[in-house]
């Protein structure tokens, strides 16, 4: 088992992939488990087919995936869908980011990069620390219309759907605000919560 078990969490648009990739320079192990969503709903995904019976063949798109803007749109419109999504997806996000925890076992740090940490509730029980990237919401909103495929509309549909800022920051054992460009300054403020957690 890991010495230290960090969640590691953040609002849609807060930086928090840049810090899980500094985390893994510093020598942690990073599960992703949006990564592993994306790969299950990938061409060939273990998700696909339980997606299609489910949502129908207009939810994956011409290579075989799931259609994300589609599905975007109608999960956060519709309470019932996301939640039907959710039950289809976390079982599968819950089993394979176990198998890849045992994996990395003996990784001095293991994080969980997790969008939803809050939001889920199972989250805090498996981890010692949780770590929150926070930014003002103005911030959030500029980052994701900077993606591909993304409205206003989406961003504030999503970010009123998340926790809020003070909900994550509540919950945290440390915060790192994120709201100046830089990433010198956030990587010595990384590397130096790293070294106290750390020892």
């Amino acid at each position: 088992m890991a010495s230290l078990r960090v969640g590691l969490t953040g609002g849609i648009g807060s930086g928090k992939s840049t810090v899980a990739e500094l985390l893994l320079a510093q020598g942690a192990a990073v599960i992703d488990t949006d990564a592993i969503a994306r790969d299950l709903t990938a061409p060939g995904g273990l998700a696909i087919p339980a997606l299609r019976e489910r949502f129908g063949a207009e939810c994956i798109d011409a290579r075989g995936a799931l259609d994300r803007p589609w599905m975007r749109q109608r999960a956060f419109a519709d309470p019932a869908i996301r939640r039907e999504l959710e039950a289809l997806l976390h079982p599968l996000i819950g089993a394979e980011t176990s198998r890849r925890a045992d994996a990395v076992a003996s990784s001095p740090c293991l994080v969980f990069d997790v969008p939803l940490l809050v939001e889920s509730g199972r989250w805090r029980e498996r981890v010692d620390r949780v770590l929150v990237i926070d930014c003002h919401e103005a911030t959030q909103v500029a980052r994701v219309l900077r993606r591909p495929g993304w409205s206003l509309e989406d961003a504030e549909r999503v970010i009123s759907q998340q926790a809020s800022r003070h909900q994550r920051r509540a919950a945290a054992d440390a915060v790192i605000d994120n709201d100046a460009p830089g990433l010198d300054r956030l990587a010595q403020e990384l590397v130096a919560l790293w070294h106290r957690w750390m020892g």
